[in-house]
């Protein structure tokens, strides 16, 4: 009886530690949010930039790989590639209750939702399928990401 408990102790050990697919954390020594992986790898950071009041994301190595604004002319938050042309945006849409996420051409191809219940942020794509979720980490002071 005892084996049968720590086998089955480690084996929902192991369950919860392949759960995570990657965790972002703020870091107040380079004022800078950085991203890991599920093995604790840094695989990027953001940055806020005042000078042109944006976040800036990087990868590990120090590359600029997009950034992010506030436009109040269309009232959205504009994603953007590193040459400027714009990716994606996004926008809270109040008839649902949801901030859409829309590709270049305006077309929602996923959006985001809190959820009381579990209290997270819940990621669907554009059929309205789960296929994440963002839930804040009290004991690592953290947000994580999980995929479906």
């Amino acid at each position: 009886m005892k084996k049968i408990f720590i086998f089955y102790l480690l084996l929902s050990v192991g369950w919860v530690c392949n759960a995570q697919s990657y965790t972002q954390k703020y870091n107040s020594t380079f004022d800078r949010t950085e991203y890991y992986d599920s093995y604790g790898t840094m695989v990027g950071y953001s940055k806020y930039n005042k000078i042109f009041d944006r976040i800036e994301y990087y990868d590990a190595y120090g590359n600029l790989k997009k950034t992010e604004s506030y436009n109040s002319t269309f009232d959205r938050t504009e994603t953007k590639n590193s040459n400027g042309n714009v990716q994606s945006t996004r926008n809270y849409n109040s008839t649902f209750d949801r901030e859409d996420i829309k590709d270049k051409n305006g077309n929602v191809i996923g959006y985001r939702k809190w959820n009381s219940t579990f209290e997270r942020y819940d990621v669907f794509n554009s059929y309205g399928t789960l296929v994440g979720y963002y839930k804040y980490n009290s004991i690592f002071d953290r947000w994580e990401y999980h995929e479906q």
